[in-house]
C-alpha cells in the first residue's frame, strides 16, 4: 500500500509534521480534495497559518485550538483563492488580527492568453473561486516574511491558478495545488495555464526542498521525484493527445474520453478542463489549431 492510500489523519486535530510545522486535516473530503484540506501551522510562538481552508466553523475552531498556551497566530497565507482553501482567512484574521498575505485576489495573476480567453467568453470549469478573496497585504516574488522564529519565502507559480504561491520555509515547501502527492495539479483555463504550469514546476526544482507540504495528501519525501512524475505525466498527455488527434480533429470532451479511459465518470469534466489546457498550451506552440472559436467545445485538428 502506498503512503498516499494510507493517508487517513484525524480531522480537527493538530499532527506534528517535524520543522516546527503541524498540520490540521479540514473535514471536507470530495473526489477533488482527497480526505480534505491540509492547514499548515508553522512556529513556536507566533504562528504563521497556511491556507486556513473552507469556510467551516468546525475547522475555525480546530485551528484556534491548536494555539497553545503562550503561542498566538501573527500570519494568515493563502496559497490560491480556491473555496478549500481560502475562506476561512478572513474569519481567522478577525478572530486573531493577524493580516491575511497572499499574491492578489482569485483573478491576479492569470496570463495574458488566460485573460484573452476569459474576454472571448470562456468560462471557468466551476472548480470554486473564491472570488470575495482579499489579501490585506499582496504579496511579491521572492518576497521574505519574517515571523517570530521563523521566516518564509513566497514563490509565485501559477498554473493551477494565476493567483497560486509556494512557501519556503526550514527545508519545507508549502506547495498548495501546484505538487500533490495523492494526484496531479488540475489546470482548467482561463484560471489555470498549462504553459505557466509547467514553467511553474522547472521553477520550484531550483529551491532545492527536502520536502514538499501540499494541500491535499501525504508529505511528499521525494520532491524532485515528483516534479519530475509530473512533468513526464504532461509530457505523456501532450503526445496522447497529438496521437489522437493524428486519427481526425476532436474536441477536448472527446479527447478526455479517448484518452482518461479509467477516469471515474464523476472526475470527467476536470479530465476535459486539462485537455483543454494542453491544447490551448499546444495553439501557443502552433501544433494544434482550433476549427470553431475558442471554447470549451471547440474542435481541433493539428497543424
Amino acid at each position: 500500500m502506498t503512503a498516499e492510500a494510507e493517508f487517513d489523519p484525524p480531522v480537527g486535530v493538530a499532527q506534528d509534521m517535524g520543522r516546527g510545522i503541524r498540520r490540521v486535516l479540514a473535514p471536507n473530503p470530495s473526489p477533488m480534495t482527497f480526505r480534505g484540506t491540509n492547514t499548515y501551522l508553522l512556529g513556536e510562538r507566533g504562528l504563521a497559518v497556511i491556507d486556513p481552508g473552507p469556510d467551516d466553523p468546525a475547522h475555525l475552531e480546530a485551528i484556534l485550538n491548536a494555539v497553545g498556551p503562550g503561542q498566538r497566530i501573527t500570519h494568515i497565507l493563502v496559497t490560491h483563492a480556491h473555496l478549500d482553501h481560502s475562506p476561512l482567512a478572513r474569519q481567522l484574521a478577525e478572530a486573531t488580527g493577524a493580516p491575511v498575505l497572499a499574491y492578489g485576489d482569485a483573478r491576479a495573476g492569470r496570463s495574458a492568453a488566460m485573460t484573452r480567453l476569459a474576454a472571448g467568453g470562456l468560462s471557468d470549469g466551476g472548480e470554486g473561486l473564491d472570488l470575495e478573496f482579499q489579501p490585506d497585504t499582496a504579496l511579491r516574488d521572492g518576497e521574505e516574511i519574517t515571523g517570530d522564529g521563523w521566516t518564509l519565502w513566497a514563490h509565485w507559480t501559477p498554473g493551477h491558478l494565476g493567483n497560486h504561491m509556494c512557501f519556503a520555509a526550514r527545508g519545507a515547501v508549502f506547495t498548495g495545488d501546484l505538487v500533490m502527492g495523492w494526484a496531479s495539479s488540475l489546470v482548467s483555463p482561463p484560471d489555470g495555464d498549462l504553459t505557466d504550469f509547467m514553467a511553474s514546476c522547472a521553477r520550484l526544482k531550483t529551491i532545492g526542498a527536502e520536502v514538499f507540504h501540499s494541500g491535499h495528501g501525504a508529505p511528499i519525501e521525494a520532491p524532485g521525484a515528483r516534479l519530475d512524475w509530473l512533468v513526464a505525466h504532461r509530457q505523456g498527455r501532450e503526445a496522447d493527445i497529438l496521437a489522437a488527434l493524428g486519427r481526425g480533429a476532436a474536441s477536448a470532451r472527446e479527447l478526455a474520453g479517448t484518452i482518461y479511459t479509467d477516469t471515474p465518470a464523476a472526475l470527467l469534466p476536470a479530465a476535459t478542463r486539462n485537455v483543454l489546457a494542453h491544447l490551448i498550451d499546444l495553439m501557443g506552440k502552433d501544433a494544434v489549431r482550433p476549427l470553431d472559436p475558442l471554447g470549451a467545445d471547440a474542435r481541433f485538428a493539428r497543424c
